[in-house]
Protein backbone atom coordinates (compact mmCIF):
# COMPACT_ATOMS: atom_id res chain seq x y z
CA UNK A 1 0.00 0.00 0.00
CA UNK A 2 1.32 3.75 -0.66
CA UNK A 3 -0.85 5.80 2.01
CA UNK A 4 -1.40 9.46 1.85
CA UNK A 5 -0.49 10.21 5.55
CA UNK A 6 -2.26 13.53 6.08
CA UNK A 7 -5.62 11.87 5.28
CA UNK A 8 -4.66 8.42 6.95
CA UNK A 9 -6.14 6.35 3.61
CA UNK A 10 -3.96 4.67 1.17
CA UNK A 11 -3.50 6.04 -2.33
CA UNK A 12 -2.45 2.59 -4.40
CA UNK A 13 -2.90 -1.14 -2.91
CA UNK A 14 -1.30 -4.01 -4.85
CA UNK A 15 -2.45 -8.03 -3.90
CA UNK A 16 0.84 -9.84 -4.79
CA UNK A 17 -1.62 -13.28 -4.63
CA UNK A 18 -2.85 -11.71 -7.95
CA UNK A 19 0.30 -10.89 -9.87
CA UNK A 20 -0.80 -11.76 -12.97
CA UNK A 21 3.34 -11.67 -14.62
CA UNK A 22 4.53 -14.17 -12.21
CA UNK A 23 5.79 -17.32 -14.35
CA UNK A 24 6.63 -20.07 -12.86
CA UNK A 25 9.90 -21.67 -13.55
CA UNK A 26 8.78 -25.83 -12.96
CA UNK A 27 4.91 -26.15 -13.65
CA UNK A 28 3.18 -27.38 -10.41
CA UNK A 29 2.26 -30.81 -10.04
CA UNK A 30 -0.67 -32.49 -8.68
CA UNK A 31 -1.00 -32.19 -4.79
CA UNK A 32 2.30 -29.51 -4.61
CA UNK A 33 1.40 -26.38 -2.43
CA UNK A 34 3.01 -23.27 -3.03
CA UNK A 35 3.48 -20.54 -0.59
CA UNK A 36 1.64 -17.99 -1.26
CA UNK A 37 2.97 -14.31 -2.50
CA UNK A 38 2.57 -12.85 1.74
CA UNK A 39 4.75 -9.50 1.51
CA UNK A 40 7.91 -10.56 3.83
CA UNK A 41 10.12 -7.15 3.78
CA UNK A 42 9.98 -3.68 2.03
CA UNK A 43 13.40 -1.72 0.90
CA UNK A 44 13.20 1.58 0.07
CA UNK A 45 16.44 2.80 -2.27
CA UNK A 46 18.22 6.09 -1.94
CA UNK A 47 16.41 7.97 -4.90
CA UNK A 48 13.46 7.61 -2.70
CA UNK A 49 10.90 6.44 -5.19
CA UNK A 50 12.27 3.04 -6.11
CA UNK A 51 11.38 -0.02 -3.79
CA UNK A 52 11.75 -3.87 -3.41
CA UNK A 53 9.48 -6.23 -1.64
CA UNK A 54 10.81 -9.64 -0.81
CA UNK A 55 7.67 -12.43 -0.63
CA UNK A 56 7.19 -15.39 0.70
CA UNK A 57 6.65 -16.85 -2.96
CA UNK A 58 11.07 -16.81 -3.36
CA UNK A 59 10.19 -13.91 -5.52
CA UNK A 60 11.80 -10.48 -5.19
CA UNK A 61 9.86 -7.48 -7.38
CA UNK A 62 11.12 -3.59 -8.09
CA UNK A 63 7.99 -1.02 -7.96
CA UNK A 64 8.16 2.15 -8.70
CA UNK A 65 6.33 5.64 -7.39
CA UNK A 66 4.90 7.12 -9.77
CA UNK A 67 2.51 10.08 -8.50
CA UNK A 68 0.07 8.48 -6.82
CA UNK A 69 0.22 4.74 -7.97
CA UNK A 70 3.09 2.77 -7.91
CA UNK A 71 4.07 0.34 -11.56
CA UNK A 72 5.82 -3.16 -11.20
CA UNK A 73 9.37 -2.55 -12.85
CA UNK A 74 10.46 -6.00 -12.08
CA UNK A 75 9.80 -9.35 -10.90
CA UNK A 76 12.03 -12.15 -10.94
CA UNK A 77 12.76 -15.60 -8.22
CA UNK A 78 15.31 -14.88 -6.20
CA UNK A 79 15.27 -17.82 -3.78
CA UNK A 80 14.17 -21.45 -3.20
CA UNK A 81 12.06 -20.40 -0.34
CA UNK A 82 10.77 -17.14 1.01
CA UNK A 83 12.62 -14.14 1.00
CA UNK A 84 12.59 -12.89 4.58
CA UNK A 85 14.39 -9.18 4.39
CA UNK A 86 15.49 -7.04 1.43
CA UNK A 87 17.84 -4.17 1.83
CA UNK A 88 19.18 -1.72 -0.92
CA UNK A 89 22.74 -0.47 -0.41
CA UNK A 90 23.25 2.96 0.51
CA UNK A 91 23.41 5.34 -3.08
CA UNK A 92 22.91 2.64 -5.39
CA UNK A 93 20.56 -0.44 -6.92
CA UNK A 94 22.51 -3.02 -5.38
CA UNK A 95 19.89 -4.93 -2.99
CA UNK A 96 20.87 -7.94 -0.46
CA UNK A 97 18.39 -9.98 -0.55
CA UNK A 98 18.02 -12.85 2.71
CA UNK A 99 16.20 -15.82 2.51
CA UNK A 100 14.53 -18.57 4.43
CA UNK A 101 16.48 -21.11 2.28
CA UNK A 102 19.47 -19.63 4.20
CA UNK A 103 20.78 -18.09 1.47
CA UNK A 104 22.15 -14.14 1.06
CA UNK A 105 22.33 -12.76 -1.85
CA UNK A 106 23.33 -9.47 -3.60
CA UNK A 107 21.43 -8.24 -7.02
CA UNK A 108 22.22 -5.36 -9.40
CA UNK A 109 18.90 -4.12 -10.10
CA UNK A 110 20.26 -0.82 -11.63
CA UNK A 111 19.92 -2.29 -15.69
CA UNK A 112 16.45 -2.46 -15.22
CA UNK A 113 15.58 0.73 -12.89
CA UNK A 114 17.34 2.65 -15.36
CA UNK A 115 15.94 2.48 -18.12
CA UNK A 116 12.95 4.37 -17.60
CA UNK A 117 14.95 7.20 -15.43
CA UNK A 118 17.61 9.50 -14.74
CA UNK A 119 19.36 8.24 -11.81
CA UNK A 120 18.88 11.04 -8.98
CA UNK A 121 21.75 8.59 -7.04
CA UNK A 122 25.40 9.93 -6.86
CA UNK A 123 27.26 8.00 -8.54
CA UNK A 124 30.90 6.77 -6.27
CA UNK A 125 33.41 6.13 -8.40
CA UNK A 126 33.25 2.27 -9.49
CA UNK A 127 35.48 -0.42 -9.43
CA UNK A 128 36.05 -2.54 -12.63
CA UNK A 129 37.72 -5.36 -10.71
CA UNK A 130 37.35 -9.22 -11.10
CA UNK A 131 35.22 -11.03 -8.28
CA UNK A 132 36.47 -13.17 -6.23
CA UNK A 133 35.18 -15.75 -4.52
CA UNK A 134 36.06 -16.27 -0.79
CA UNK A 135 34.81 -18.59 2.34
CA UNK A 136 33.93 -17.24 5.57
CA UNK A 137 33.57 -19.78 8.84
CA UNK A 138 29.39 -20.55 8.22
CA UNK A 139 29.17 -19.69 5.14
CA UNK A 140 30.35 -20.25 1.53
CA UNK A 141 30.27 -17.42 -0.67
CA UNK A 142 30.53 -17.21 -4.57
CA UNK A 143 30.78 -14.43 -6.68
CA UNK A 144 29.46 -13.63 -10.32
CA UNK A 145 30.33 -11.01 -12.45
CA UNK A 146 27.47 -10.90 -14.80
CA UNK A 147 24.17 -9.62 -13.67
CA UNK A 148 21.86 -11.21 -16.26
CA UNK A 149 22.51 -14.52 -18.39
CA UNK A 150 21.52 -15.38 -21.95
CA UNK A 151 17.69 -15.52 -21.84
CA UNK A 152 18.02 -12.11 -20.13
CA UNK A 153 17.05 -13.70 -16.59
CA UNK A 154 18.89 -11.71 -13.36
CA UNK A 155 21.52 -13.56 -12.05
CA UNK A 156 22.86 -12.84 -8.23
CA UNK A 157 26.30 -10.32 -8.02
CA UNK A 158 26.83 -12.69 -4.71
CA UNK A 159 25.60 -15.65 -3.24
CA UNK A 160 26.64 -16.60 0.24
CA UNK A 161 25.54 -20.04 1.49
CA UNK A 162 24.96 -18.64 5.55
CA UNK A 163 23.20 -22.03 6.15
CA UNK A 164 20.82 -20.51 8.52
CA UNK A 165 17.17 -18.98 8.10
CA UNK A 166 17.94 -15.37 7.49
CA UNK A 167 15.72 -13.06 9.69
CA UNK A 168 16.92 -9.81 9.35
CA UNK A 169 19.91 -8.29 7.04
CA UNK A 170 21.68 -4.92 6.60
CA UNK A 171 24.56 -3.46 4.83
CA UNK A 172 26.89 -1.11 7.14
CA UNK A 173 30.69 0.09 7.21
CA UNK A 174 33.11 -1.12 9.87
CA UNK A 175 36.06 0.48 10.45
CA UNK A 176 35.83 1.88 6.41
CA UNK A 177 35.34 -1.60 4.78
CA UNK A 178 31.18 -2.36 4.26
CA UNK A 179 29.97 -5.22 5.47
CA UNK A 180 26.98 -7.47 5.83
CA UNK A 181 25.33 -7.68 9.51
CA UNK A 182 22.98 -11.33 9.63
CA UNK A 183 20.64 -11.71 11.70
CA UNK A 184 18.99 -15.49 11.93
CA UNK A 185 17.46 -17.80 14.18
CA UNK A 186 20.82 -18.61 17.02
CA UNK A 187 21.44 -15.56 18.99
CA UNK A 188 24.97 -14.59 17.41
CA UNK A 189 25.07 -11.76 14.56
CA UNK A 190 27.29 -12.91 11.25
CA UNK A 191 29.56 -10.91 9.46
CA UNK A 192 30.39 -11.11 6.05
CA UNK A 193 32.86 -8.91 4.35
CA UNK A 194 31.55 -7.02 0.97
CA UNK A 195 35.46 -6.10 -0.20
CA UNK A 196 34.60 -6.01 -3.84
CA UNK A 197 31.73 -3.54 -3.63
Amino acid sequence: MLWNLQKARPLWITNLQEDETEEMEDPQSPGQLLNPALAHSVSVASCGNIFSCGAEDGKIRIFRVMGVKCEQELGFKGHTLGVSHVCFLPESYLLLTGGNDGKIMLWDVSSEVEKKQKSPIKHTHKKKTKRAAYTKQGGNTHASAAGEDEDGKILPKLSIEHGEKVNWLLSTKIKGYQNILVADQTNCISVYPLKEF
